[in-house]
């Protein structure tokens, strides 16, 4: 394996994918604490926290994972979903295992939830990573699958490899993160997606085991203190957020500390993990949560996980004009320029509508989803 960005230290005795943090420190009791989410896990020698990768080893908090991924895909960007970076170009994603979330309805939970290591089955260091995504042709990579937080050293180097090679990154992220590792995944990434998965506290303690109010600061510190291009997800679940009062406050909120220029998808459920009992998402729900919305003065809201040409396509605030058509992941109409201004008016949309240098705009990659393999396998 090539070695380790030279910012990282290898750990003595242990693995190559194994390498020393910083986000902790030691309490008086002996035992050391993560300060990489809120939930600051405190652990003796031996000992892993909640999100499985990050442990203590030689009386330090390690990261197990450096360089390890469950695999690799190329998708079309509009699936992680952004609808205003990039239009209709492929993105490298990947993801680790573990979670530093308890989202009883996860619907990776094959990865988030894995406390395996065998579930590791690909490796790749972060120039590797670049690498294969210029080969593949894509626009960008994405840390997606499972939360970047959990190994925001690895998410952060590859980041940094990405610009170095001209292209794009994306963090797919529930936004539960300190403020200091806040800063060191997202100082080389272009855009995100954060999953505002309530606007309810209770759902995010009982549902979620985390906490509202550090992914609204999340939101706030993307928006206002930082570059990167930021839309919002919420997966509207059948009886516990889908109420229309719940969605007019979080519409209004994004409204006021936001802006309206932020897009937010409404997303599909669909019965997977520990809430297999509860039913899918009526497609009305999705409709009148995204009517709501655009009621609050939101100007960009989308329909996802369900076939919805109206709720999946961007108009031009200036003239109305449809201007990027779209049928799931596949464009079907394509009115911007390079700079994002429409055709028709040239009003200027919102977004990061410049292909890195190579790539056409919109792209030709549809709804593909395509493994990739890197060659080697983690596993001994």
């Amino acid at each position: 394996m090539a070695p380790v960005i030279a910012s990282r230290s290898p750990v003595p005795g242990a693995d190559e994918f194994t390498i020393g943090t910083e986000y902790w420190r030691t309490l008086d009791d002996g035992r050391i604490e993560c300060q990489v989410c809120p939930r600051a896990c405190r652990l003796r020698e031996g000992q892993r926290g909640l999100c499985f990768v990050r442990a203590r080893q030689n009386d330090q908090i390690v990261l197990t994972t450096y360089g390890r991924s469950s695999g690799f895909c190329v998708d079309p960007v509009e699936k992680k979903p952004l609808n205003h970076f990039i239009p209709g170009t492929p993105v490298l994603s990947f993801g680790t295992a573990g979670c530093n979330l308890g989202c009883r309805f996860c619907q990776n939970w094959d990865i988030s939830k894995s406390r395996e290591i065998d579930t590791l089955t690909s490796s790749a260091h972060p120039t590797e990573l670049a690498s294969a995504a210029v080969e593949a042709d894509c626009a960008s990579i994405a840390f997606t699958y499972n939360d970047p937080t959990i190994f925001v050293e690895y998410a952060a180097d590859t980041a940094q490899a990405c610009r170095n090679a001209g292209l794009r990154t994306i963090v797919v992220s529930a936004g539960y993160i300190e403020p200091a590792a806040r800063r060191e995944l997202y100082a080389h990434v272009d855009a995100a997606n954060i999953d505002l998965k309530a606007f309810n506290e209770r759902f995010y303690r009982k549902i979620t085991l985390s906490s509202l109010n550090t992914v609204l600061n999340t939101l706030t510190y993307l928006i206002h203190e930082t570059d990167v291009w930021t839309e919002i997800t919420t997966l509207l679940i059948p009886g516990h957020n889908d109420d229309p009062e719940e969605i007019r406050r979080e519409s209004r909120w994004i409204y006021r500390e936001l802006g309206p220029d932020v897009p937010l998808h409404f997303s599909a459920f669909h019965p997977d993990f520990k809430m297999r009992d509860v039913p899918p998402t009526p497609p009305e729900t999705l409709r009148r949560s995204r009517e709501i919305a655009r009621e609050e003065g939101l100007r960009f809201v989308y329909t996802g996980n369900v076939r919805d040409v109206e709720g999946q396509t961007t108009y031009c605030p200036g003239c109305g004009t449809a201007v990027v058509v779209r049928d799931r992941y596949r464009i079907l109409q394509y009115r911007l320029d390079e700079a994002g201004c429409c055709r028709d008016c040239g009003r200027a949309l919102p977004g990061r509508f410049d292909p890195p240098e190579g790539h056409s705009l919109p792209g030709r990659w549809g709804p593909k989803r395509q493994p990739i393999y890197l060659g080697r396998s983690s596993q001994r």
